[in-house]
């Protein structure tokens, strides 16, 4: 073989040894839960956005909860809890109780104990399957980290739905701690509309609970006379966003309608937000549902979509990479797809709406506010996706 024959047939065999080489990289990558970098940038009304894939491969992922060290904790509703770290996905976090993972149940949200640095405490919600079917209910762990490895201990259930049913629908939910430090859950009425309404239900309801499960005594139905002593407010179809609004001081919700009648509400002690007795929207064969619109004794919403957008996670953005969003409320989309970014006055009424990233990523599951001021998502899709949103260079 000549010198030149044997230099191509080298530089043939390393360009093969080269390709092999990228492709088993890439297998790897994908089968340990990294993503392959993947970036876009994106107009909106005041900003340029680079979205960035961080991580793909999660079965429905549902919600993201950011660990003091940098990592994240991330839930899929099949019933796996996952830690994201440096862009790797762990193996399933070991110690999860039982979850039913029918139809929209599973395991859900989880956030972290105001106090984690030192009580190393988590909080998830999921769908515990039990005597009739599933219902919504409410675990503390504790998350216990041996370098790469971790798992939970102590798991105890702190509130269980009691009536539990074999529907697959709505079981809400989002977990949010106060600056008092209770804990606001989010549930859905079960697809039983008339739970929403029973006082004595746990359904269609925001919950107010101590972090041990307890019942704060200022509870408005503390004494159980006239309403179950761990509700807050009725009335609510199917929470799926919720935060605390460091604006207005108070909680404030994302929830699904029917068809039309998505609502943003912000739920005072109490008081009752209407579903099914009123509502913006319409049943799926279009016949009218309740009485209305409006009615004496309930609450109307601070907002409300029709057509519906099936609204999911809820952030206030208050960091500093994006200014020019303070204060506004950004909430994913399930139905349209994308981001809804509302803006808001001093007061915090809600002045208008944006859509940004309408069909670029999938249905979006959950919105959450970085330690370092950029804006997470989920997609909640098979091959669910973990995104980041960054300002534009």
């Amino acid at each position: 073989m000549g010198r030149a024959a044997y230099v191509e047939t080298m530089n043939t065999t390393k360009a093969h040894v080269g390709r092999v080489l990228f492709l088993c990289l890439c297998a790897s990558l994908l089968t340990t839960g990294f993503a392959i970098a993947a970036s876009k940038v994106f107009d909106t009304q005041k900003v340029k956005v680079t979205a960035e894939v961080v991580a793909k491969g999660l079965e429905h992922p549902w919600a993201i909860a950011f660990l003091p060290d940098g990592d994240a904790l991330v839930t899929e509703r099949s019933g796996r809890m996952r830690i994201l770290s440096h862009g790797k996905l762990s193996k399933p976090v070991p110690g999860v109780p039982e979850v039913a993972a029918i139809g929209q149940g599973g395991l859900l949200d989880v956030v972290l104990s105001p106090h984690f640095d030192t009580d190393g405490l988590i909080f998830f919600t999921f769908a515990q399957p039990g005597e009739g079917g599933a219902g919504t209910a409410v675990a503390r762990a504790k998350l216990v980290r041996e370098g790469e490895s971790a798992r939970l201990e102590d798991v105890k259930v702190i509130f269980s739905m009691a009536r539990k049913t074999a529907s697959p629908l709505q079981f809400g939910s989002r977990l949010v701690f106060a600056p008092d430090g209770t804990l606001f859950v989010g549930t859905g009425d079960r697809g039983d509309a008339m739970r929403a309404q029973d006082m004595h239900d746990s359904a269609g309801a925001v919950l107010r609970i101590e972090p041990d499960g307890s019942i704060p005594p200022d509870n408005p139905f503390a004494d159980g006379k006239k309403g179950l002593p761990a509700l807050w407010s009725k009335g609510h179809r199917n929470i799926q966003g919720a935060v605390f609004d460091p604006l207005t001081h108070a909680l404030v919700t994302t929830e699904h309608g029917p068809m039309g009648g998505d609502e943003v509400n912000q739920p005072e002690a109490g008081k009752n937000y209407g579903w099914p007795i009123i509502t913006y929207g319409r049943d799926y064969s279009g016949a009218k549902i309740g009485i209305g619109t409006a009615a004496p004794g309930y609450e109307q919403p601070l907002y409300h979509w029709t057509p519906s957008i099936a609204p999911s996670g809820l952030a206030v953005y208050e960091g500093t990479m994006f200014p020019e969003w303070k204060d506004d409320l950004l909430v994913g989309a399930l139905k349209f797809e994308l981001v809804a970014r509302l803006t808001r006055d001093a007061h915090g009424k809600i002045t208008g709406e944006e859509r940004m990233f309408k069909g670029a990523f999938g249905r979006i599951r959950d919105v959450r506010l970085a330690p370092d001021s950029s804006v997470w998502l989920l997609t909640d899709e098979e091959n669910g996706e973990i995104i980041r949103l960054s300002r534009a260079k």
